[in-house]
């Protein structure tokens, strides 16, 4: 074997875990920032708690599944959603 076949063995197999890894950190931080925003509407909410909390849940999910398959160096539909989500939460408490 020569150098560059045994310095490059198994460099793919770990950058994709590594890419992986990075993926499922990003998909699980914007979850957990959706439930986050979810249980201010449910604490804090005047109207439409339960319809506008678990629909946005529902919707940042797929919106993240979304950008997990599609590109997933660029999460802007999912942080597009979460801060719209935040806002329409942040009027509906007010």
């Amino acid at each position: 074997m020569t150098k560059t076949e045994i310095a490059s063995h198994g460099m793919e197999d770990h950058t994709a875990t590594w890419e992986g890894f990075v993926k499922g950190c990003v998909a699980l931080s914007l979850m957990c920032a959706f439930i986050v925003v979810a249980l201010c509407e449910f604490g804090f909410g005047t109207s439409m708690t339960f319809l506008i909390g678990f629909g946005g849940m529902i919707a940042g999910l797929i919106a993240i599944i979304i950008d997990a398959r599609a590109n997933p160096s660029k999460w802007y539909l999912s942080v597009g959603l979460l801060i719209a989500y935040g806002i329409l939460v942040a009027v509906t408490i007010t």
